[in-house]
């Protein structure tokens, strides 16, 4: 079994669109550990806050069927893949890590990059997995979080009561 780390996010109907995706990965993957959820501004468009979060799960999955797997709970929440980069999600899953795997294939990129970049992907990640080690950085989770960076980002932890078993 592998371990998997995956990204979460929606800013349309995003509770909603959160629960299922996360009941389906409960029914498929059984036990998931999940983070705070984390409400903030859209990034790179205007548009409504979006609710992120991450997830841990175990999976038998090589990464590429993981990916084929998420791509498709996406498109089962209404996903439009033809839309702009940086434009409003029905649901946006990711995975950010894959055990200790390193790849970037231009069909995977693990770790996600995002990882180093955003506040919103990095903080839930840090919350589930503060001492594991970047691949690539050489440092925690935790500490690549306590070290960072963020400007004028704000991340509101919210409820996550929606995503209750």
């Amino acid at each position: 079994m592998s371990l998997a780390y995956l990204g979460l996010g929606s800013n349309v109907d995003a509770e909603n669109n959160l629960s299922l995706a996360v009941q389906a990965l409960r029914s498929d993957f059984g036990q998931v550990l999940l983070s705070p959820v984390y409400r903030n501004a859209a990034v790179g468009f205007e548009g409504d806050a979006f609710l992120n979060l991450a997830a841990r799960v175990e999976t038998r999955l090589a990464p590429m069927e993981l990916r084929r797997y998420l791509r498709h709970l996406e498109q089962a929440h209404g996903r439009n893949r033809s839309a702009p980069k940086w434009s409003d999600r029905t649901l946006d899953i990711d995975i950010l890590l894959y055990d200790d795997l390193v790849v970037y294939d231009g069909k995977l990129e693990i770790p996600r990059k995002e990882i180093l970049k955003f506040a919103h992907v990095l903080k839930p990640l840090a919350d589930i997995a503060p001492g594991l080690i970047h691949p690539t950085e050489g440092i925690s989770y935790a500490e690549l979080w306590a070290n960072g960076s963020w400007g004028e980002v704000t991340l509101e932890e919210t409820d996550s009561g929606f995503l209750a078993p």
